[in-house]
């Protein structure tokens, strides 16, 4: 455990040298401007209609990609003058390593998506919402992104570990993110697509919707538990066997 600790306290310092939270900023940003431009219709609650407005590019998109490139950023030190071997000489474990990276991933995804609330609240406020704002269905919103983005997480860090390159593990998390478009619209391939799950478990209850978004959130959190599970495992049991 203490071990643990230590590499994490490793990992954080890497990433508060970097310039990462302007990738943690530009969703949140662009969503405001979508929130603002957004215009409830009458009867409806305009908190529920907003969040989800600007839920369905933040979670679509730029969630997902941000998921994949996290991990590469992360990874990318070690892949860069002999960093792996450098590393794994030190007297901690694969597993503490492993665990590490992912924690500090996990938590830069709750820090956006605790941005992206604040910018669902800074756009209702510049609409001039008189209705009260709804907090659990907000934060059960980005919880359940959160949640929903931890599987991809842990692909992406599998795929970042294996591959030096920075642009490839990217490109792959890209190229897969980008049938979001059409597969959440289906109600047979969606709630089994891992790219889709952010965007489903983020959106409101209560918005008019088809395709995958009517199913229920139990049904998605399957889909996520499941994956996260076995891409999960398939890392951690890889890292520990790659020869470096």
């Amino acid at each position: 455990m203490v071990t643990f600790f230590r590499v994490l306290s490793s990992e954080r310092l890497k990433m508060s040298k970097s310039r990462i939270w302007l990738v943690l900023l530009a969703s949140p940003v662009l969503s405001i401007l979508i929130g603002v431009l957004s215009n409830p219709p009458e009867g409806t609650d305009p908190w529920t209609v907003i969040a989800g407005t600007m839920s369905i590019l933040h979670g679509m998109l730029f969630l997902p990609i941000i998921s994949g490139l996290l991990p590469a950023f992360l990874c990318r030190y070690e892949h860069t003058g002999g960093g792996w071997k450098q590393l794994l000489v030190l007297p901690v474990s694969r597993t503490s390593v492993y665990l590490a990276k992912f924690s500090v991933v996990a938590g830069l995804l709750a820090v956006c998506q605790l941005i992206f609330l604040a910018a669902i609240l800074v756009a209702g406020k510049i609409q001039g919402f008189d209705a009260p704002i709804p907090w659990s269905m907000l934060i059960g919103s980005q919880l359940g992104g959160w949640i929903a983005c931890l599987p991809l997480v842990a692909l992406q860090l599998g795929v970042s570990l294996t591959w030096a390159s920075f642009a490839a593990p990217l490109a792959i998390n890209v190229s897969l993110t980008i049938p979001n478009m059409l597969i959440v619209n289906s109600s047979t391939y969606g709630p089994f697509y891992p790219w889709a799950q952010p965007v489903l478990a983020m959106m409101p209850k209560g918005m008019e919707s088809y395709g995958a978004f009517n199913l229920p959130l139990e049904n998605l959190m399957i889909t996520v538990l499941g994956s996260f599970i076995l891409f999960f495992a398939a890392g951690l049991i890889y890292f520990r066997r790659k020869e470096i």
